[in-house]
C-alpha cells in the first residue's frame, strides 16, 4: 500500500516539469530578442549575437500567451484538492522542494520578470553620456540614422550606448518604435562615417542616413 501512495504522489511530477519548462522556455523566447542584445554589450561581443533572435518578436504575443496558460493550468492544479487515498497507510513522506508552491511561485516571479524584461532592460545599459556637452553653433550638425532591427526598449539602450562612445557626440535619441536614432554631435570631433560605424557595430542594420 505504501509503494502505491508513493506512485500516486509521485505520478504528476514528470508532467509538471514539463509544464514549468515549457512555461520558462516561452517566457525566455517572448524577450530573447531583447535580452541577446544586452548579453552582447557586457560580453563585448557584436554583430549578429544582438540580432540572432529578432525574429521572434512578431512571435512574442503567442508565447506571452502560452507561459500565461500554462502556469495558471499548473496553478490550477496545484490549488485544486488532491485527491484522497482510501487506506490506513500514514503519509510521512516529505514533500519535494520542486513539486511545492513554493517553487511554482518562485517559477511564476521568474517568467514575469522574463516577460516584463523589455519594459525595464534600458536600466542594465550604461548610462554614458556624450563626452562633450557643449559646442560652438556653426560645428553642430543632427543625424538621422535609419535602423532595422530594433525591438525593444533594450535596443535603445544598447544604440545609445554605443554612440556615446564617440568624442563629440552632445546628444542621441533613439526609438525602436520609429526605428531610428537622432545624433546631435561637434562635427569637429566626429563625423556621420564614425556614428554610422557605431551603431552598425551594435549588430543593428543602417538603412538610411539623412542630415538635418
Amino acid at each position: 500500500m505504501k509503494t502505491q501512495e508513493n506512485s500516486l504522489k509521485s505520478s504528476g511530477a514528470p508532467t509538471e516539469k514539463i509544464w514549468l519548462g515549457t512555461s520558462l522556455v516561452a517566457a525566455l523566447g517572448a524577450s530573447l530578442c531583447c535580452i541577446t542584445p544586452l548579453v552582447a554589450l557586457v560580453a563585448g561581443t557584436t554583430s549578429s549575437l544582438a540580432v540572432s533572435f529578432s525574429w521572434l518578436e512578431p512571435l512574442r504575443p503567442y508565447l506571452i500567451g502560452l507561459t500565461t496558460l500554462v502556469l495558471a493550468f499548473a496553478w490550477y492544479q496545484k490549488l485544486m484538492p488532491s485527491k484522497q487515498v482510501d487506506c490506513d497507510c500514514k503519509t510521512n513522506l516529505k514533500s519535494n522542494f520542486m513539486q511545492s508552491k513554493t517553487f511554482l511561485f518562485l517559477v511564476s516571479l521568474f517568467a514575469a520578470a522574463m516577460l516584463a524584461f523589455p519594459s525595464y532592460a534600458q536600466i542594465f545599459y550604461p548610462q554614458l553620456q556624450g563626452q562633450q556637452t557643449t559646442a560652438d553653433k556653426s560645428n553642430v550638425q543632427i543625424v538621422e540614422i535609419k535602423i532595422k532591427g530594433m525591438t525593444c526598449a533594450g535596443c535603445e539602450g544598447h544604440v545609445n550606448s554605443e554612440v556615446n562612445k564617440l568624442a563629440g557626440i552632445l546628444k542621441v535619441e533613439t526609438s525602436y518604435a520609429d526605428g531610428n536614432t537622432l545624433v546631435k554631435f561637434d562635427k569637429t570631433k566626429t563625423d556621420v562615417k564614425q556614428i554610422e560605424k557605431a551603431v552598425s557595430a551594435t549588430g543593428y542594420k543602417v538603412t538610411q542616413v539623412n542630415l538635418k
